[in-house]
């Protein structure tokens, strides 16, 4: 399927245990803003960076894209899963082709 290039806004919902995460992925240079903070300030600890920007490394598009994003519930591992999970999905809505990398590593398994 071909990509969505008239769409600029992205949207993907992520959920992991009682978090709940809402994604808006964007053309950018690889900004994540996370409940108007930004991640480092957000997530303390940097395994939780990574679990965040695992989607975007997996497809190499850590630096194509900009994700402002909310999340509520839970605590901070399962919000870091809820981000991930959202960030996944908002990146099938870009292209549909990304899906066997995503699922093959797990990102869109809730």
């Amino acid at each position: 399927m071909a990509k969505k290039a008239a769409a600029k806004k992205f949207y993907g919902t992520g959920r992991r245990k009682k978090s709940i995460a809402r994604v808006y992925l964007t053309p950018g240079k690889g900004e994540i803003i996370i409940n108007n903070r930004t991640i480092d300030e957000y997530f303390g600890l940097e395994t939780l960076k990574v679990i965040v920007r695992q989607p975007l490394v997996a497809i190499d598009g850590s630096e194509k894209y900009d994700a402002k994003i909310t999340v509520k519930g839970g605590g901070y591992t399962g919000q870091a899963g809820a981000v991930r999970h959202g960030i996944a999905r908002a990146l099938l809505q870009v292209d549909e082709e990304f899906r066997p990398v995503l699922k093959k590593a797990g990102y869109l398994t809730r």
